[in-house]
């Protein structure tokens, strides 16, 4: 089956946003730096601490990002959200008040008229998520 998973862009940040979301996720991380690329010797030591490829893989689902910043730079809107689908009112909790640290609370927590619960958050990183739980 097909599967989705979120590519998030970063600006330089890449290893400390990664880190933070595998605190609030865990499973397992792997990072790959420029240097650590066929092409990366050829670039600055500081080029080269960046972060080519990140992942985060979990039972669920893979949260990958990078460093590499298109030319027209990083540009981040809220035309997306990251939908986390929780398996418990309790993990919808846990994920919310972790990823929120240093972030807004854009959409609080609130019961909603199917019953369900929904919140979202902008996190410290700019990147917008929406949390759900239907009992």
């Amino acid at each position: 089956m097909t599967r989705i998973s979120p590519f998030l862009t970063f600006n330089g940040n890449c290893r400390k946003a990664m880190t933070f979301y595998h605190n609030c996720f865990g499973g397992e991380i792997q990072f790959q730096t420029i240097g650590d690329s066929p092409l990366g010797k050829k670039l600055s030591l500081k080029m080269q601490e960046y972060i080519l490829h990140a992942s985060i893989s979990t039972k669920y689902f893979t949260l990958m990002g990078t460093d590499m910043v298109e030319e027209q730079g990083l540009v981040q809107s809220n035309a997306v959200s990251i939908w986390i689908e929780c398996m418990s009112k309790n993990e919808l909790y846990t994920y919310f008040h972790k990823l929120v640290e240093k972030g807004e609370a854009r959409q609080p927590i609130e019961q909603t008229y199917s019953g369900a619960l929904l919140g979202g958050l902008t996190d410290q990183f700019g990147n917008h998520w929406l949390f759900h739980w239907r009992s």
